[in-house]
């Protein structure tokens, strides 16, 4: 009984096929561009590439990619598919998710396997501690990071935590379908997560709030001016409002969630200063 796990190269993908060979579990890691033994190709937005990476899979790991969700359902079932563990977002929890560029995705996903005869479990987890990441070239070259809203809370979870609760779900029967919205064990601000980032790495990083606007023009070309303005709107709602944390991955895992300290120790590397 084999399991398909697509998004290879994503970092919960990785996690979770690291777990799987430490237990001698069979798998199949798909990707839209395989570069690694014995990895095929899955494109989710390709219908042509299903028929073969699902060939003699009875679960499949699945990123939310909703372009060819329909197609992918149908030839899951052809293929003999029983359980899906889709990785979802706490977003689609919110209101308008529908109609948001962070949720819309996710959430047609969740909406077509949850329709469909494929037993479901639905991972949500909140905000990736790895966003921290976005502040890297920025830290290593001694420049400030810019803030729109510093006080916005997140509740950043470590992407070993979430392959881990993927690990549980995939191969306890018992564990299987339902929904499980996963936070990491703190409540966090942008400012404090830099400040604890900082501790971690024996320096101060700086930050400067800057408006809304300059944010927006600062990343145009890097981020879509919708996500851009998701985004905007989902930090000013959490300004100053503490996220709410779920237990839910000491629940899978038997173990407390990770802390973004954890994490920035774990990627202290990517935040290394620029050698002047």
């Amino acid at each position: 009984m084999s399991i398909l796990i697509t998004g290879g190269r994503g970092a919960v993908a990785r996690g979770l096929s690291e777990l799987l060979t430490a237990r001698g579990l069979p798998y199949r890691l798909g990707s839209r561009a395989p570069d690694t033994p014995g990895a095929v190709r899955c494109d989710l937005t390709d219908p042509a590439s299903f028929p073969g990476a699902l060939e003699g899979v009875r679960s499949v790991f699945l990123y939310a990619e909703a372009s060819a969700i329909e197609a992918f359902v149908k030839e899951a079932i052809a293929a003999g598919v029983e359980h899906v563990v889709l990785l979802s977002s706490s977003s689609v929890l919110g209101p308008g998710a529908a109609d948001s560029p962070l949720s819309a995705s996710h959430l047609a996903v969740e909406q077509a396997l949850t329709a469909s005869s494929l037993r479901t479990t639905l991972l949500r987890p909140g905000s990736f501690a790895s966003n921290a990441l976005g502040w890297a070239w920025s830290l290593k070259s001694g420049r400030p990071v810019h803030l729109p809203y510093p006080g916005a809370y997140c509740d950043p979870v470590h992407e070993a935590d979430i392959a881990e609760a993927a690990f549980t779900v995939l191969t306890d029967p018992a564990r299987a379908g339902g929904a499980h919205t996963l936070t990491g064990p703190q409540s966090l601000t942008f400012a404090t997560q830099l400040a604890i980032l900082g501790s971690v790495l024996g320096r101060p990083l700086p930050y400067e709030s800057v408006s809304a606007e300059r944010w927006k023009s600062e990343v145009e070309g890097y981020i879509p001016g919708p996500y851009t303005d998701a985004l905007l709107d989902f930090w000013a709602s959490t300004d100053g409002l503490p996220t709410e944390i779920t237990d839910t991955v000491e629940r899978l895992t038997g173990h407390s969630a990770r802390t973004f300290e954890t994490w920035a120790r774990d990627h202290a590397g990517a935040f290394a200063a620029t050698a002047r």
